[in-house]
């Protein structure tokens, strides 16, 4: 998941407002292959969750609708982001409400998680290995 906030500079103050009300900010996710996995429109903060299942490097975008705001305050936008990413992310409370799982239902979805997430991990240095050994002209693993 990621958390993001906007403020607008203010020219008479000479400084950023603490939020942007009515600013619009669109936020954009594609994976390494370019797909993108994300792509919604969201107010002046919020909080956007996305998952790839393709290793690498991913690219984040957000992008303001409002450039009449922008222009009208000195163009100045600060956009303060926040990234979070691994299975430690889950909120597994709101997801046994949500679901209704029992405690072990809920452990158990916790341990296939953890799995999920070494495999991942196990794939990505795999990948990173491969990369490596084609730069230094070694055939892939």
């Amino acid at each position: 998941p990621g958390n993001y906030r906007t403020q607008l500079w203010d020219k008479q103050s000479e400084s950023f407002l603490p939020s942007t009300p009515g600013l619009g900010m669109h936020v954009e996710v594609k994976d390494p292959d370019g797909k993108v996995v994300l792509s919604r429109q969201y107010g002046s903060e919020g909080r956007f969750t996305f998952t790839s299942h393709t290793p690498g490097e991913h690219q984040i975008c957000l992008h303001s609708n409002s450039t009449r705001m922008a222009l009208f305050a000195g163009g100045k936008l600060r956009v303060h982001l926040d990234i979070q990413v691994g299975e430690h992310t889950n909120n597994y409370p709101e997801i046994a409400a949500k679901d209704k799982l029992t405690e072990l239902q809920l452990r158990a979805r916790q341990l296939l998680d953890q799995v999920e997430q070494i495999q991942k991990e196990q794939n990505y240095q795999r990948v990173r290995r491969a990369e490596r050994g084609l730069q230094r002209g070694r055939p892939p693993i």
